[in-house]
């Protein structure tokens, strides 16, 4: 196996593929990429169980300058081969793999020699026997995981939590993540030229580092679904995540239907108070900050009080407030990561009982976003 690449190009599609790389894997093996190179192309592959990417460079790629010498494939350390990429003196890369799997990368004056692994060593790819498939615009799909990954779980202890639950019912995909103390919801309308009705858990970690790759590509996403995986495309680029096993908790239940008290803000001046308030709640053995609203007098005042540390207290502005005057306590963590997820907007709170869940919505009666907070309790 033989070719030249130029290695900037070579770096990005590196790059791309060591996203599914785990630092701990049950196989060796899996620590490598695997090179597959035919006389049209160079096929770059990367797994860690869970998630599998795989990447493709056509010889007829001008900036990726892939010359191909002698087709053949191989399996290379991933940290070890990404380094030395990444520090070679020139542009053009040569790599030569013989007959022992011995990969020799030259550049300019220098020259390195590394082992490399057996490619026939390496586990397949996942085969997607095609159930459903839709398209997604890049940016939306990636907005939808920002907006929902923020309550994904991080306890091993109940699986289905750690994962984004995915409904697909008729033009409609439903995206649901809880951990138990906060729930983040996403709807989406779709176009779709088939009749489906279908539902999936990815893993969160899954979905964070598809995010990522979903920054840097413009344009559609073919989304494909089979019985336990599911396949994003990203042009040459092919995405696989296996999916959680488990029927995911009825979230429905847990959103309030009503509400007696309403309050609405500007996000990003929101944001800013509770920024303020947790410098003080970080400090102390409870992170947990006070919302007071008096309908009567017309105010909104968020408090925290840290025995260890000192007290806050901000008088806030707001756009309107009406019911029943109601005192709140809840994670500063939780809701900063809510209100981020609106952006710059106008949002309202929603609240029944000092103890029950409340809800952060678009003010403009936008009910597609939706963030769940569940208080805490205080003496």
């Amino acid at each position: 196996m033989k070719f030249s690449i130029q290695r900037n190009p070579f770096i990005k599609y590196l790059n791309t593929v060591t996203r599914a790389i785990s630092a701990k894997t049950a196989l060796d093996i899996l620590n490598g990429i695997k090179l597959d190179l035919t006389n049209e192309e160079l096929k770059l592959t990367a797994s860690n169980g869970d998630i599998s990417i795989e990447t493709t460079l056509a010889e007829n790629d001008e900036e990726a300058g892939l010359s191909v010498l002698e087709t053949g494939s191989i399996v290379v350390p991933a940290r070890m081969f990404v380094d030395i990429i990444k520090r070679l003196p020139e542009n053009e890369v040569n790599i030569n793999i013989d007959a022992k799997y011995q990969v020799t990368i030259t550049s300019g004056q220098a020259a390195f020699t590394i082992n490399g692994l057996d490619p026939n060593e390496y586990p397949h790819l996942p085969e997607i026997e095609i159930k459903t498939q839709i398209n997604l615009e890049a940016d939306i799909l990636k907005r939808v995981i920002e907006q929902t990954i923020i309550s994904v779980s991080n306890q091993e202890n109940r699986p289905i939590l750690t994962g984004i639950h995915l409904t697909l019912k008729s033009d409609q995909l439903v995206a649901v993540a809880t951990d138990s103390h906060r729930l983040s919801r996403r709807q989406l309308a779709l176009q779709v030229d088939q009749a489906i009705d279908y539902n999936l858990t990815i893993p969160g970690k899954s979905m964070n580092e598809l995010a990522k790759m979903l920054s840097d590509y413009p344009g559609q996403v073919n989304v494909q679904i089979s019985e336990n995986q599911v396949l994003f495309i990203l042009g040459q680029t092919y995405f696989y995540s296996r999916l959680l096993e488990g029927n995911y908790p009825e979230t429905d239940r847990l959103i309030p239907q009503n509400s007696s008290t309403q309050i609405e803000f500007n996000s990003a001046e929101f944001l800013r108070a509770i920024e303020r308030a947790s410098l003080l709640s970080h400090e102390g053995r409870n992170n947990i900050v006070k919302l007071t609203l008096d309908t009567a007098n017309q105010s909104a005042i968020l408090s925290g009080n840290s025995p260890e540390v000192g007290n806050v207290e901000e008088r806030l502005s707001f756009n309107s407030l009406t019911g029943e005057g109601i005192q709140i306590s809840f994670n500063p963590d939780y809701m900063k990561d809510a209100l981020r997820s609106f952006g710059q907007s106008q949002i309202k709170l929603e609240m029944t009982q000092p103890l029950r869940p409340f809800v952060v919505l678009p003010s403009e009666g936008d009910t597609t976003m939706l963030q769940l907070i569940t208080p805490v309790r205080t003496a």
